[in-house]
């Protein structure tokens, strides 16, 4: 299986979608926005407001995000200052802390979160361009008893890749990670920190020299990757599993699916097989960086 080139693609997904793969299959001609190693340098993390050197610790045994992955996360792209695609990450980052149960301080709003994450990109001399992390956990306590529900955070922000936004010409190797599958509940379309088999899918896509890994659902169907959407597209059809699948709500792929009118192609939420991917006439994943 093979992808078009990029010129059969509508523009709005030739400009944001990244990551196209097929079934074990290398593909090509999709705009690719990889996330590489991240370079090193003395990177300054904002912790609750406070800068740290990225080597200092700044929470400790009792914390609950390092006891049982108690919070919720966002990775968001810079350019020129500005962070992309802002509302829709605030809006996913939100909803999140509210269904999770979190109390939030007065000020605590989206306009304090953007000034805490250019103050983090502007100290790391990275605000033209940069991948940010922006991390929002419990803070200390056990299971039954935390000290509070008011949310920490910690931003981090480093360069994007040199190769961010280029054309990828030599496609994905991929395949589906069978140890783990993932649930629908309240709490699957949530990006939480305790995103274990995402982790571990994520482990095995290296050690099987793959670029990604698919993660079935508990019905044995294709819901998401690693750190990824997909997308199949079967003729005038661009195809994603809906959130009751028990994908992430992915931000790019709220955005393809609001934007998709008016590109002469229709998009559509339903469940994917691995047969139906097979049978696609192209294939590609998401990711907001």
């Amino acid at each position: 299986m093979h992808l078009h080139n990029q010129e059969s693609i509508p523009h709005l997904l030739r400009d944001f979608l990244c990551l196209p793969a097929t079934l074990s299959l290398r593909t090509s001609g999709l705009l690719l926005n990889i996330v590489g190693p991240l370079e090193k340098m003395n990177n300054l993390v904002n912790f609750n407001g406070k800068f740290f050197r990225a080597e200092e610790p700044l929470i400790g045994a009792e914390s609950r995000a390092l006891r049982y992955g108690d919070g919720v996360f966002e990775t968001i792209r810079m350019l020129n200052g500005h962070a992309e695609h802002a509302e829709l990450h605030y809006n996913r980052l939100f909803e999140g802390l509210n269904i999770l149960g979190f109390e939030l301080p007065q000020l605590f709003t989206r306009d304090y979160l953007t000034e805490q994450i250019l103050k983090t990109a502007t100290k790391n001399k990275v605000e033209q361009g940069a991948r940010i992390r922006l991390a929002l956990f419990r803070g200390n306590g056990g299971l039954y008893d935390p000290e509070n529900h008011r949310p920490n955070f910690i931003v981090q922000a480093w360069p994007l890749p040199a190769q961010n936004g280029t054309l990828n010409l030599n496609g994905l190797v991929t395949g589906i990670y069978t140890k783990a599958v993932k649930c629908y509940d309240a709490f699957s379309h949530l990006k939480t920190a305790s995103h274990l088999t995402y982790v571990m899918a994520a482990l095995y896509a290296k050690e099987m020299k793959w670029n990604d890994a698919l993660v079935l659902n508990t019905s044995g169907r294709i819901c998401d990757t690693s750190i990824a959407n997909i997308f199949i597209v079967k003729g005038k059809k661009i195809i994603t599993p809906p959130l009751s699948e028990g994908c992430v709500a992915g931000i790019m792929r709220r955005y393809i699916l609001r934007e998709i009118a008016g590109t002469g192609f229709e998009g559509v939420e339903q469940p994917i097989t691995t047969e139906d991917l097979l049978d696609a006439d192209e294939c590609f994943i998401t990711n907001a960086i």
